[in-house]
């Protein structure tokens, strides 16, 4: 019965029981009670005639969220309505809300009480703005300013919808309003801005009343970054800002102002009042906070107000230094000035805070990065053409070495941590091993890292210096913490590359044998492992030293190997990852007999090799057996290179033959659980090895082939045997899924020494045909969960290694995978998400290296695969969706070039140019813009050229002459785009079709042809359109590779993908 009351809106609302509706909402009532209350809430906010009640509310409603609501249905309507409501509605809707506002505010006692509702009001009076002003309002702001001189707290207010009014229409405008209506509001504001400015002042200048001042700065604040210049400047705006400063009241609103203007670009036509206004903020500053103050102590323990100081003094400084650095290296008094501002940037880049470090950070490495420029310039005689030119370069130079210096300093002591460390400090103070990584911090390293080496560049001396006094702290244990010697030896590894080889191999020697030392004298289990973690990451980033120093290189692998008996977290993974890192880096070293040794040291190594591993964990040992397998490849006799594997094989390879030995007289052997892991685990080693050694592991794998095909056909019949008395839920076993690990990985096995091994067709020969049933038949055989999508990776692998010579097995092949593959695949986007991928890459490899045998498919089964490719293409999982293009892609290249080329682009033409522009305009699928465009291009050009000499319409059903295939395409795509685009007109279409025609030939013009209609079209418009410009994005990070491999260091040596020297 109540609800129906309030339903009716013929009359007016009764307020009070909508009162109670709303309080049945909020309240703590029963759960039946608050659904009751949002459903009739709900039914009376979507009533296109609740506005009309609105005022009525307003003026009834003492509670404060029935004022919300209805303020809620007329925001609505203001939104989405408001201009389709009579003139008269508008302009007494306007008047009653401005009168609300006036009249709360006009009252201390009533402004306070009800700010919150006063706020709201606010907001919907700029709402009302944003279609009313200036056009139907055009007296708005001379009235809110006549209004604002009536009263202070209505004054306070005045500024509040200033504010909002300019935040509104310069930073939230994007995407609400057209781009001529923000043209407008702008202009409006431009031009009518005097008033506010001569408000604001007269308000700065007479008023005593704290929050009044408040507003009227934070109003000022929103305004400056826009407002023409002269009322900065020309006006008494600065010095009035620079007055309110030393006071603690007004200091964060007035630094912000200032930063504000420190921000603003243009020409030097105002760089005398810049100046002005940095050297009186400076003595100000000085008095306020004093230079000699510890500034991370001071805002560890100061109140909130004081750090949020910090925070907007670390922003000024970065900002104005940004734009304005050069105007103060003129005068020798500037200079001073200068000097005290980077010193006061510095001690606040060393307070312990992560967003002022980011701040502080992000203007250093501006810094140094254009210091760093000028000095390359000043060391290439030819970029310094006058003596004038290079005089003055060295003369900033100089000015900046005191500074730079420090500026070391804080970068050795506050590095951040690289990716390779894997120990650290937990919240507790205990060393363990690091679960995640935090990508915040990589980024900062990398950051740091590039700033590090640009202060290196500018003197290398000071550097090697700074490092070292803080090493001989740590040796004395003056200076001895964790955090201390991790950031300094982080910094040290940073900065690889970036000295000459002399200057850096006098360097480590000194870095190296004192963390050695150090390891020695500090006793301490935790200190140790973090002694150790370090001396790892600087050995494994510095390759180019350890290849020319042998008994270095000697004595840190050896340490390495105590390191791998250490049982504390994170140690031995750290001790095996570097010495694979090194072994890569340094292979031959380890083959060549070395002065002063009796034998090479890969032999030392397998002599001791039992003992080396005993205290690893198996995926350890894994990356152990690939690091000596990849000392081995770097073996140039193949006698010695076969006696070397056969050693550090024997272990694995003892194991396994002691297996296969008693599964020959009880098979039920291989069923035990440990036999499994154990079967795994070796199978697991060879892997390691064969990625290593590729062709050269041939000998080891051809040992346990054959027996390896029996295990896994063994552990399939096992697996199918499972599943099928035990139901799907058998497949989630544990027992289930260690047999079928044991399968991927001899799959894995196949597949890595296949793809490492060298294209002999021998090998081939040898291997592929074993592996037809027992791999492939097993494939089909099996129900769909226990299929390994491995299967599919490992013959995709094989068809591009031995390409063409596998064209007699594409039946066979097609015949086991294809038609229960894609029945697995197309039920759904979700299931077996590794199948599909690997999928479509085996077909991309058929229709790459084997074509003729897609061509001797029957037409149903090639539909499947077009089929299968479009559904591929449709996926939003990008992988998925990029291999189907890429495959389509592929296979119209080659249909084009067959006999086949009329045939099949009459069948499927029209399909993919519907299907490719569906996924083009439907913003899930942005990140194959690329790949859509290629595909629309080719088709386009197909149609245009005239390499299809019969009609690609079905002549059949459409008797219509079309001159050209062309003429059809274009027809079809003007039909097809104006269906799919109801808001866009015919004319907009057509042209856009034409435009295509147009460019078919340039893929430039085409690429943003097709852009500029997808931003156009309005299911782009307010969205983030970033994957459109991706290879835009991928050439510009191009250039920024190019530009970091000409600065030595920049790339660290470790990370270039180079085959080292190192004989």
């Amino acid at each position: 019965m109540a609800a129906d009351k309030l339903r009716d809106l013929s009359q007016p609302i009764d307020v009070p029981l909508l009162d109670a509706t709303v309080a049945a909402f909020y309240g703590t009532g029963s759960k039946e009670q608050r659904t009751a209350a949002d459903q009739i809430l709900r039914e009376l906010q979507n009533n296109p005639d609740m506005w009309l009640q609105v005022m009525h509310i307003l003026q009834k409603t003492q509670n404060l969220n029935t004022k919300f609501f209805a303020l809620q249905v007329l925001e609505g309507v203001i939104k989405y309505r408001w201009n389709a409501l009579p003139a008269e509605q508008r302009d007494g809707m306007k008047n009653f809300i401005s009168d609300v506002i006036v009249q709360l505010s006009g009252n201390e006692a009533s402004f306070r009480t009800e700010r919150l509702y006063v706020n709201k009001l606010n907001i919907i009076l700029v709402q009302i703005l944003k279609h009313e002003w200036p056009a139907r309002w055009r007296n708005f702001i001379p009235d809110l300013v006549s209004a604002a001189k009536t009263s202070e707290t209505i004054c306070e207010n005045c500024m509040s919808i200033l504010k909002l009014l300019s935040e509104e229409v310069f930073d939230f405008s994007r995407g609400e309003m057209t781009q001529q209506k923000i043209k407008d509001l702008k202009q409006s504001l431009n031009s009518e801005f005097q008033l506010i400015h001569e408000l604001c002042l007269y308000v700065l200048s007479v008023s005593q009343r704290t929050e009044l001042i408040r507003a009227t700065l934070s109003t000022l604040h929103a305004f400056l970054s826009w407002i023409p210049l002269g009322y900065i400047f020309e006006s008494p705006l600065l010095e009035t800002l620079l007055k309110f400063f030393p006071m603690p009241a007004y200091r964060n609103l007035t630094l912000q102002c200032l930063t504000e203007v420190a921000s603003l670009q243009f020409d030097n036509y105002y760089d005398a009042q810049y100046v002005k206004m940095y050297n009186i903020f400076m003595v100000q500053l000085q008095a306020i906070l004093p230079p000699t103050t510890n500034i991370p102590e001071a805002y560890a323990q100061g109140s909130t107000e004081e750090q949020a100081f910090i925070q907007n003094l670390a922003l000024f400084f970065t900002l104005f230094y940004k734009v304005h650095i050069r105007i103060l290296e003129s005068t020798q008094e500037n200079i001073s000035a200068l000097l005290l501002g980077l010193e006061y940037l510095i001690n606040i880049s060393y307070v312990d805070d992560t967003e002022v470090f980011k701040v502080c950070l992000d203007y250093w490495n501006i810094l140094v990065s254009e210091l760093f420029q000028s000095h390359r310039s000043l060391e290439n005689p030819a970029a310094t053409a006058t003596n004038m030119m290079g005089s003055q370069l060295l003369q900033r130079r100089q000015l900046y070495s005191g500074p730079m210096s420090k500026l070391r300093m804080l970068m050795i002591c506050r590095m951040a941590k690289p990716e390779e460390v894997l120990i650290v400090e937990d919240e507790n103070g205990n060393i363990v091993r690091e679960t995640m990584k935090d990508s915040d911090v990589l980024v900062q390293y990398k950051i740091m890292r590039e700033t590090l080496i640009y202060l290196s560049h500018l003197d290398h001396d000071d550097t090697e210096k700074q490092m070292l006094r803080k090493l001989s702290k740590q040796q004395n244990g003056k200076d001895w913490t964790w955090n201390t010697l991790n950031t300094l030896c982080w910094a040290i590894g940073s900065i690889s590359g970036s000295m000459i080889e002399d200057q850096e191999n006098r360097f480590l020697v000194m870095v190296i044998r004192d963390l050695l030392n150090l390891c020695e004298v500090t006793k301490g289990k935790d200190n140790k492992a973090v002694i150790a973690s370090n001396i790892m990451y600087v050995v494994g980033q510095y390759p180019r030293f350890l290849r020319a120093h042998w008994k270095f290189l000697k004595t840190v692998v050896n340490k390495l190997f105590e390191f791998m008996h250490e049982t504390h977290p994170g140690v031995q993974d750290m001790a095996c990852d570097t010495f694979l890192k090194i072994v890569q880096k340094c292979r031959r070293k380890f083959v060549v007999p070395q002065v002063g040794e009796n034998e090479p040291f890969v032999s030392e190594l397998l002599s001791g090799l039992p003992t080396t591993i005993a205290d690893l964990e198996p995926h350890q040992i894994h990356t152990f057996y690939e690091s000596v397998g990849s000392m081995i490849q770097a073996e140039t006799d193949a006698q010695k290179r076969q006696e070397y594997l056969q050693r550090l094989m024997v272990l694995p390879y003892q194991k396994w033959l002691e297996i296969i030995g008693q599964a020959r007289q009880n098979v039920d052997f291989l069923k035990d659980q440990d036999v499994i892991r154990t079967v795994l685990n070796i199978l697991q080693t060879n892997t390691s090895v064969a990625s290593s050694l590729g062709t050269f592991f041939l000998p080891q794998i051809s040992l346990i082939f054959l027996d390896m095909l029996n295990v896994y056909r063994m552990y399939s019949e096992l697996i199918s045997k499972s599943i099928a008395e035990g139901g799907p839920y058998a497949s989630k076993t544990s027992y289930v899924k260690l047999l079928r690990s044991v399968k991927r990985e001899t799959l894995k096995l196949i597949e890595t020494f296949l793809d490492k091994a060298e294209n002999q067709p021998e090998i081939g020969k040898q291997f592929v045909p074993p592996m037809m049933d027992p791999v492939l038949g097993d494939y089909a055989r099996n129900v769909p969960d226990a299929r390994e999508s491995e299967v599919l990776s490992l013959f995709a692998t094989i068809i591009n290694k031995y390409k063409a010579t596998m064209i007699e097995d594409i039946p066979h092949i097609f015949e086991a995978v294809f038609q229960c593959t894609l029945e697995m695949i197309t039920k759904n986007f979700e299931d077996y998400p590794e199948h599909r991928l690997k999928f479509f890459s085996l077909l991309r490899a058929i229709a790459t290296h084997c074509f003729p045998a897609l061509i001797c498919l029957s037409s149903q089964q090639l539909k499947f695969v077009m089929d299968s490719i479009i559904w591929a293409f449709r996926h939003t999982e990008r992988n998925i969706a990029e291999t189907g293009l890429n495959l389509l892609l592929e296979m119209l290249s080659k249909f084009q070039a067959s006999e086949f080329c009329n045939q099949f682009y009459r069948t499927y033409f029209l399909t993919i140019e519907q299907e490719i522009f569906a996924v083009l305009t439907d913003t899930f699928h942005k990140p194959g813009f690329k790949l859509h465009v290629l595909v629309l291009q080719h088709l386009f050009c197909q149609a245009e050229s005239g390499a299809l000499t019969e009609p690609i319409w079905d002549t059949a059903t459409n008797s219509y002459p079309y001159p050209s295939n062309a003429a059809f395409v274009r027809e079809f795509t003007i039909k097809l785009l104006s269906t799919s685009f109801p808001n866009m007109t015919a004319a907009e279409v057509t042209q856009f079709v034409n435009g295509l025609f147009l460019s078919t030939n340039d893929l430039s013009a085409f690429k943003t042809h097709i852009r500029d209609f997808l931003i156009q079209s309005k299911e782009f418009s307010a969205q983030d359109n970033k994957d459109l410009y991706a290879e835009e994005a991928a050439a510009q990070r191009e250039r920024e590779r190019q530009r970091m491999l000409s600065i030595p260091g920049l790339i660290a040596p470790i990370e270039l993908q180079d085959e080292m020297v190192d004989s």
